[in-house]
């Protein structure tokens, strides 16, 4: 299982049946918050909902084809870091994420998806990383920013939530461009 330290305070750990009541009660406690720019939390309505789509990143996880992974904040689930879809072919994958309300602002994200770069190119050998962003989701786009990865242009429309399309932003970093990054710091 996939379990990584990022600080005393910050882990990742791999989604399991475990974290279901936990995650399930910080979707529920951040629903109007999370549904602005989610599509799938207004059909997260109970505990087998999150159960579900645990078993079902499980199942992608052991084919690796995804990883699905819990952030774990003060001992507290803070949300969700992810490759959404391990590209083995083509050496990509896109990362997506979400927080609770209340784990705002506390540079957990950045860590977090920093971290799935760092393991995406060193451990897996993949060339590409993406991150969609919904165009006007401000705090979402500041993440691939913060990493430098580059701007690549707007997805028309490209996904809906509730009653609107929402535009996403595209952004990219490669592989050279991340080892450039490590080795100017």
């Amino acid at each position: 299982m996939f379990y990584h330290i990022i600080n005393e305070d910050l882990q990742l750990e791999v989604l399991q049946e475990k974290h279901e009541e936990a995650l399930f009660q910080l979707t529920d406690s951040s629903r109007e918050y999370l549904g602005e720019w989610l599509p799938w939390v207004p059909y997260t309505k109970t505990v087998d909902d999150t159960k579900s789509f645990i078993r079902s990143t499980l199942k992608s996880f052991g084919e690796q084809k995804s990883l699905s992974c819990a952030i774990i904040f003060k001992g507290e689930i803070a949300g969700i870091v992810a490759y959404h879809e391990i590209d083995r072919a083509n050496e990509k994958t896109s990362i997506g994420y979400w927080l609770g309300e209340k784990f705002q602002g506390y540079g957990i994200m950045t860590k977090a998806v920093e971290a799935l770069v760092y393991y995406a190119f060193e451990e897996l050998k993949l060339n590409r990383i993406e991150i969609h962003a919904g165009l006007e989701n401000k705090k979402s786009r500041d993440i691939p920013r913060r990493l430098s990865f580059q701007e690549e242009g707007v997805l028309r429309q490209a996904e809906k939530v509730g009653n609107r399309y929402v535009d996403h932003v595209v952004y990219s970093l490669l592989k050279e461009e991340w080892v450039s990054l490590l080795n100017s710091r």
